[in-house]
C-alpha cells in the first residue's frame, strides 16, 4: 500500500502571502481612489497621461498593455467626469489625441499623494533596504516571467 503524497499547507505558498498583502493593499487603495471619484483603472490612465502632452489612444493602450477598447471605455468615463478630453488631429480627423483637462491635471498630484500614503501605510514599517529588496524581488519576478500590463483591477 502506497502512502499518499503530502498536501502542502496554504500558508506554505509564497503566492498565498503575496495575494494576502496584495488584496489588502489594493482594497485600501481602491477606497482612497473612490473617495476622490476615480477608480484605480482610471487613476492608472490619468497618471500615464500626466507626463505626456497628448497621446493617441493606441499609444496609451500599448504603454499600459490594455486593449484599445478598454482604453476607450476608461477615457469615455474620464471625459464624462471632466478629467480627459479627446481632440481630432488637424491634418487627419480620423486620428484622435487624448489630453488631461485642467481638472484632470490638477487631480493627478492629489491621487499620487494618496498612492504614496497607501504605500506608507502598508510598507512604511519596513526599512529602506527592506523596501528596496522587496521591490527588486518583485521586479525580478516580473522580468523572469515576462509579465506585462499595468495592474488596473
Amino acid at each position: 500500500m502506497s502512502r499518499p503524497t503530502p498536501i502542502s499547507d496554504l500558508e506554505s505558498h509564497t503566492g498565498y502571502w503575496l495575494r494576502l498583502v496584495s488584496n489588502h493593499v489594493s482594497h485600501a487603495f481602491r477606497l482612497k481612489m473612490e473617495s476622490s471619484g476615480v477608480t484605480v483603472a482610471e487613476w492608472v490612465v490619468m497618471r500615464a497621461m500626466f507626463d505626456a502632452d497628448g497621446l493617441h489612444p493606441s499609444e496609451l493602450a500599448e504603454s499600459l498593455s490594455l486593449t484599445r477598447g478598454a482604453v476607450s471605455k476608461l477615457c469615455d468615463r474620464l471625459a464624462v467626469k471632466g478629467f480627459v478630453m479627446c481632440k481630432s488631429e488637424k491634418h487627419d480627423r480620423r486620428y484622435q489625441v487624448l489630453h488631461l483637462t485642467a481638472a484632470g491635471r490638477k487631480l493627478v498630484p492629489t491621487l499620487a499623494a494618496l498612492a504614496d500614503q497607501n504605500d506608507k501605510e502598508f510598507f512604511g514599517h519596513l526599512g529602506r533596504k527592506e523596501q528596496a529588496l522587496l521591490v527588486a524581488t518583485l521586479k525580478a519576478i516580473v522580468r523572469g516571467r515576462d509579465l506585462k500590463g499595468a495592474p488596473v483591477d
